[in-house]
């Protein structure tokens, strides 16, 4: 897997997912195509964990780093979800 790949998915998974497959760089993985598309719409961290996995394993620190980010987009970590989380009266 690339590093800037890796990097790059971190912060902006979906828009990195779309570059690769039109550069045909996408990782090798198990998923079916339909899956990789439904994946890349609809949860992008999810696929981009799944291609860690299957290249690089659960003992990469990239696997770790990834999860660690993907728990805190889900948990409305940051500004932008502790806003939405307001009750407004």
């Amino acid at each position: 897997m690339d590093t800037i790949f890796l990097v790059l998915s971190l912060f902006l998974p979906r828009v990195t997912l779309i570059i690769y497959y039109f550069i045909h760089q996408i990782p090798y993985n198990q998923v079916p195509f339909f899956g990789d598309v439904l994946f890349t719409v609809f949860l992008p961290r999810v696929l981009i964990l799944i291609f860690i996995v299957e290249n690089l394993g659960t003992s990469s620190p990239w696997f770790w780093i990834h999860l660690i980010a993907a728990i805190m987009v889900w948990s409305g970590f940051g500004k932008y979800g502790k806003g939405k989380m307001k009750k407004k009266d």
